[in-house]
């Protein structure tokens, strides 16, 4: 495994990658007795469009947003403008499923990666979503911010790894299997000074939202 303090800013011009955002937002919180993540605010606005902000301000385009409890509710109240949304019909199953939903929507779209955020994670920023993106060097990459040398999100997946990364997820885990089968693949991007890694799980994690 990889590891550099930060990724440079840019790349040349003559690669002008296409790098997408996707952000995982169909879970219904069932620790939080059943309020939808995506509907819980911060700072004066949804979890989702605080998400669906930083993924455009770190420079993925174009935005994709997987939704599942309380779709319509999400669609109605949150500013999705300018993102696509698909409804992953089997939310309940875990997040697998639902990074499965996001890459299949976004396959065909000419993206080269993918930075893929969590909407329960709001201490992540445009600058730490900018760090990871500038990771990309092929349509093979794999780079995920770290946080004190530890594997965080947000993620980045180059394209032609997307249907692997979609055939082993399932469950709760994500793209964890995946993950920890190409460690030695993997580029960390030290994010621990500009981002915060908390979750929005439980009532007790609710005091992070401002």
């Amino acid at each position: 495994m990889t590891s550099t303090p930060h990724a440079p800013s840019s790349l040349s011009p003559s690669a002008s990658p296409v790098i997408a955002g996707l952000l995982l937002a169909a879970g219904g919180g069932r620790r939080l007795g059943g309020r939808p993540k995506a509907l819980l605010k911060h700072r004066g606005r949804l979890l989702a469009d605080h998400a669906v902000r930083t993924l455009r301000a770190g420079g993925c385009g174009p935005v994709q947003v997987v939704l599942g409890a309380s779709a319509d509710e999400v669609r109605a109240k949150a500013d999705l403008s300018g993102a696509g949304s698909t409804v992953n019909p089997a939310w309940t199953e875990g997040m697998g499923s639902s990074l499965r939903a996001g890459l299949t929507a976004l396959t065909g779209t000419g993206a080269d990666a993918v930075v893929v955020l969590l909407v329960d994670q709001p201490g992540i920023g445009a600058e730490a979503v900018a760090r990871v993106r500038a990771a990309y060097r092929s349509r093979t990459s794999l780079a995920a911010a770290s946080y004190g040398g530890e594997r965080g999100h947000p993620v980045l997946f180059g394209a032609d790894l997307w249907a692997d990364i979609a055939a082993g997820a399932v469950g709760d885990q994500g793209a964890r299997a995946y993950l920890r089968a190409h460690r030695d693949a993997i580029t960390l991007v030290e994010c621990s000074d500009v981002a915060q890694a908390y979750d929005i799980d439980t009532a007790e994690d609710l005091s992070h939202l401002e």
